[in-house]
C-alpha cells in the first residue's frame, strides 16, 4: 500500500468537502462506477438535501462480482485515496457515521485500509468496518443497507431507496470505492481537468478488469472514450482467436469478438446502444470455447446466488439455469430452446430486485450471439466446443 506521507507528497493535501465540491461534481458529470453510472454531484446533492438529523456514508468496497479484481486492488494500494474520497463525502452530505463495507474474501485490502486510517488524524466523524459476505447481491446498495442493519445482505423491496431511508433509518449515500476514489482526485484538480482526462466527449478514467483470453487477468486505467480494443492490447492482446467477450460482468451481456472492440470505454454510449459496462469487466471466451456451456455455468451461478425474495428469483432462475445445462451437454428435453427464450423475456422486471433482470438479459444476449451453437446443441445434439466447462469452471471460481 501507498503510505499517506507519499500519498500527500505525490497528490497534495486533501481539500475541503462541502456544497462547493457537489458543485464540481455535477459540472465534472462523474459517474458511479458501481455498476450504473449513475450521476455522483445528483446523488450527493439528494442525501445533502433529505437530512434531517444526520445522514450516512456507506462506502461500498463488497465487489461481489466474479470478474471484478478492481475494486479490491485500489483498496490494497491506494487506500488514503478512497479515505478521501469518504471524508470528502461525509463532509458534503453532512454524515456523522462512514461504514466501510468491504468483502469478507478481500483481506489485503482491509488490512491496507485499516493501516491507512490509523495513519490519519483528520476523521471527520465515526469510521467503522462492515463486512460484506461473498455473496453475488451483497453489493447492490439495498442489500449492503440491509447488512449493515439487520447482518442479511439481501436486496429489500424499494422505495424507499437508500437515500430516503438507509442505515439506522437515516438517509444514507452508497458510494463505490473506486467513485470515490475519482471524487478525492476531482476535489484536488477539478471538473475541467477530470473532463480533459478522457476522450470523445468522455470525461475522465476508468479502472477495467480485463480475464479469459489474455496472459493475465489485469486491473487497466484507461482514458473514458478509448476502445475495448486498445485496453485489450494494452494488457498484451488476446492470447488466441477471441470468439465473444462478456462485456459488464454476469449482470452485462455476451457481444460478438467482431463487434467488441470498436466499443468505446464509456458506460452511458454504451449504454444508449444497448451494452452495458457494468462494474468496468471484459472478459474474452476463445472462439474454440463454447459460449452456450459458459453461459449455463454462469447461470447456474447466478441462480445459486438467488435474492430469495420472490418467485421469478427463486424459480424463474432455477428453470433458465436447469433448460441451459440441459441444451449445454446436448441432452434437452423438446421445448427448451423455445422457453429460455421465453422465460428470459418475460422475467425481466417482474423480480423484487434487479437480480432477475440481470441474469435474464445475459442469457438473452447469449441467445442471440451463440445462435448457431444453441441450434447445434438443442436439434443436431453436438457441441463443436467440447471441453469447455472446465475452462468455465475456473472462470467462475
Amino acid at each position: 500500500m501507498e503510505p499517506g506521507p507519499a500519498h500527500v507528497a505525490r497528490l497534495g493535501p486533501v481539500p475541503r468537502g462541502g456544497a462547493g465540491l457537489i458543485e464540481v461534481l455535477e459540472r465534472s458529470d462523474l459517474r458511479g462506477r458501481g455498476g450504473a453510472s449513475f450521476p455522483v454531484g445528483t446523488k450527493w446533492r439528494t442525501v445533502a438535501g433529505r437530512r434531517a438529523g444526520s445522514a450516512v456514508l456507506l462506502v461500498n468496497g463488497a465487489e461481489g462480482e466474479p470478474l471484478s479484481y478492481k475494486d479490491r486492488l485500489l483498496m490494497q494500494c491506494r487506500p488514503h485515496l478512497v479515505i478521501d474520497g469518504a471524508f470528502l463525502a461525509a463532509t458534503s452530505v453532512g454524515a456523522d457515521d462512514i461504514v466501510l463495507f468491504v468483502g469478507e474474501e478481500h483481506r489485503p485490502a482491509r488490512a491496507s485500509l485499516e493501516r491507512a486510517l490509523a495513519e490519519r488524524v483528520d476523521h471527520p466523524c465515526r469510521v467503522r468496518f462492515v463486512t460484506a459476505p461473498a455473496r453475488y447481491v451483497a453489493g447492490e446498495e439495498s442489500a449492503a443497507v440491509h447488512c449493515v442493519n439487520d447482518g442479511v445482505a439481501l436486496p429489500t423491496s424499494i422505495p424507499p431507496r437508500p437515500f430516503e431511508k438507509g442505515v439506522g433509518g437515516r438517509p444514507t449515500l452508497v458510494q463505490n470505492v473506486e467513485t470515490l476514489a475519482h471524487v478525492a482526485l476531482v476535489a484536488r484538480f477539478g471538473d475541467r481537468w477530470y473532463q480533459e482526462g478522457g476522450r470523445d466527449g468522455a470525461g475522465g478514467t476508468a479502472l477495467l478488469s480485463i480475464s479469459g483470453a489474455v496472459r493475465q487477468g489485469s486491473v487497466l486505467e484507461v482514458a473514458q472514450g478509448s476502445t475495448i480494443g486498445e485496453a485489450v492490447e494494452a494488457v498484451g492482446g488476446a492470447t488466441a482467436a477471441v470468439g465473444a467477450v462478456l462485456l459488464g460482468g454476469y449482470f452485462g451481456g455476451w457481444v460478438r469478438a467482431g463487434e467488441t472492440w470498436s466499443l468505446p470505454v464509456d458506460g452511458m454510449r454504451l449504454r444508449a446502444h444497448g451494452r452495458a459496462l457494468g462494474c468496468g469487466t471484459v472478459a474474452l471466451l476463445p472462439a474454440h470455447r463454447c459460449g452456450v456451456a459458459m453461459t449455463a455455468l454462469i447461470a447456474s451461478y447466478l441462480a445459486d446466488q438467488s435474492a430469495r425474495q420472490c418467485g421469478p428469483c427463486v424459480f424463474g432462475l432455477r428453470a433458465i439455469a436447469d433448460a441451459l445445462s440441459r441444451v449445454a451437454v446436448c441432452t434437452p428435453d423438446a421445448h427448451d430452446l423455445t422457453r429460455l427464450r421465453t422465460w428470459s423475456s418475460e422475467l425481466r422486471g417482474r423480480g423484487a430486485c434487479r437480480h432477475p433482470d440481470g441474469a435474464a438479459g445475459l442469457v438473452l444476449s447469449a441467445l442471440d450471439v451463440f445462435d448457431t451453437e444453441f441450434l447445434s446443441h438443442a436439434v443436431q445434439r453436438r457441441c463443436s466446443s467440447p471441453g469447455t466447462p472446465l475452462e468455465a469452471a475456473q472462470w467462475t471460481s
